[in-house]
């Protein structure tokens, strides 16, 4: 009988073995071939009229939020050489120990292998070269805080993972909380109040005037859901922290920037697709020894550079770029009105107790296309945790809806597919009657994103 059971044991961990390995090779094979994509077509914008920052002063306190390890040396090396030179008191504080990332492991190290300690240890390695590249720019070590989420793994801790319920678990270290005894969120859970306590804390102790952070339209789900924990903790915090300025960095978009390697004389132009958005870009124009210095440091994290030695070096240019999408207000429209919308590929509208959302697409709608849309909804009075996290999944056909995990049954609720557009009403009550909703959506044809729209922020204005 014991030995029944030992053997069903190891059939069911075997079983795991082989889903995991599977697993792992389908995440490799989509992030080569997104990585390949992603420069596959030069995607630069024309020059655009890009105003610069303001000037740091020794008042200033910035944090620089990193979703994973080089981030932070991606999206503001330069700001953190000028800020440091103007007495500024900067922090660095990243998200992940990016530990999900085992094509470069498998290539830095020359050995494959799919243990959870190799994972921790890949960890605890990017952790290393973070504190050493800040070191060499100019930082306090004791400024720099790590948390230690999981890789890969936020975003659907945001939408999955809050309340009673068991934490999530990575998929590639297995852990369930944060295993970096160095890390400032040690032994954490992986539940979504555990990084939003996190992400107060730390604003509270620093209490920055800036914040540069991962951008909402980045494609990377890590740097998403650092941008929306960042924007729920500023405004639970809004009676006890004086509103910093943020600026938004952008790190993974289809085919940008262009051309890869060292190019310190181009400029960082925001990327075609953004021309005719609302989003306001600012930047910070670098010296030539500024340029230099974040090339230099870009040399030290090592376990990133041998699977794509040009990619770090694409990002040491003329110019750091900074911005972010206005807040989409949604005013009541009165009864037997036409819908005003707001937006453009992904528009919305507030009328009669109801949201209304509408894709409008560049072709007619086939049973081929499936869109979703994340809609996060957020009130001052009730906890961010038992708030409403809603994901539409819709065909030509069928609209399902979810509220985490749960699968709902609406009343209320309306589709409507009309030529080149999809319109769906969802009732208010849905998401509680909220002040605020962050919201996206995504167009797929064969399973694979077509057409791609921001995170923005929805601003409902009472009736």
């Amino acid at each position: 009988m014991l030995e029944s059971q030992k053997s069903k044991v190891k059939r069911q961990k075997r079983k795991a073995k082989v889903k995991s390995f599977i697993f792992f090779l389908t995440f490799l094979t989509f992030n080569f071939l997104l990585f390949t994509f992603a420069f596959s077509s030069f995607a630069q914008s024309p020059t655009q009229d890009v105003q610069s920052i303001p000037d740091f002063t020794k008042n200033d306190r910035l944090l620089i939020l990193a979703p994973h390890p080089d981030d932070e040396a991606i999206g503001a090396a330069g700001v953190i050489q000028r800020a440091i030179k103007a007495g500024a008191s900067v922090y660095v504080a990243c998200y992940t120990n990016g530990d999900a990332n085992e094509l470069a492991f498998i290539i830095y190290e020359k050995r494959f292998t799919f243990r959870k300690r190799e994972f921790i240890h890949m960890g605890e390695v990017r952790r290393k070269e973070t504190i050493a590249a800040m070191k060499f720019l100019g930082m306090d070590e004791n400024n720099i805080f790590f948390l230690g989420y999981p890789d890969f793994g936020t975003m659907e801790i945001m939408f999955k993972f809050w309340g009673p319920t068991r934490p999530y678990k990575s998929l590639f270290t297995r852990a369930i909380n944060v295993p970096y005894k160095e890390n400032f969120s040690y032994g954490a859970s992986y539940i979504g109040e555990n990084i939003l306590e996190d992400m107060e804390n730390i604003l509270l102790h620093i209490r920055p005037t800036k914040i540069f952070v991962s951008h909402p339209a980045d494609t990377n789900g890590d740097h998403q859901s650092l941008y929306l924990f960042l924007k729920i903790a500023l405004w639970n915090l809004a009676d006890k922290l004086q509103a910093p300025q943020v600026y938004p960095y952008l790190v993974h978009c289809i085919g940008w920037p262009k051309p890869r390697g060292f190019h310190p004389d181009l400029e960082l132009s925001p990327p075609q697709g953004f021309v005719s958005t609302q989003v306001a870009w600012k930047k910070l124009d670098l010296t030539k020894d500024e340029i230099e210095a974040k090339d230099k440091a870009f040399d030290i994290y090592k376990s990133q550079i041998p699977y794509n030695p040009q990619y770090l070096p694409t990002f040491a240019r003329k110019n750091e770029l900074f911005g972010d999408y206005p807040v989409i207000t949604l005013k009541e429209n009165g009864f037997g009105e036409e819908i005003d919308w707001q937006g453009s590929f992904l528009s919305y509208a507030k009328k009669e107790a109801h949201l209304y959302i509408r894709f409008k697409l560049s072709r007619n709608i086939t049973k081929a296309i499936k869109s979703q849309i994340y809609l996060l909804s957020y009130k001052k009075e009730k906890d961010f945790s038992d708030m409403p996290k809603i994901r539409l999944i819709i065909t030509r056909n069928s609209l399902i809806v979810y509220n985490k995990r749960r699968k709902l049954f609406l009343t209320g609720a309306a589709m409507d597919v009309t030529g080149d557009s999809i319109t769906v009403k969802l009732p208010l009550s849905l998401f509680d009657n909220p002040y605020y909703i962050l919201a996206r959506g995504k167009i797929y044809t064969d399973d694979a994103p077509s057409e791609l729209s921001s995170w923005r922020v929805l601003k409902l204005e009472p009736r």
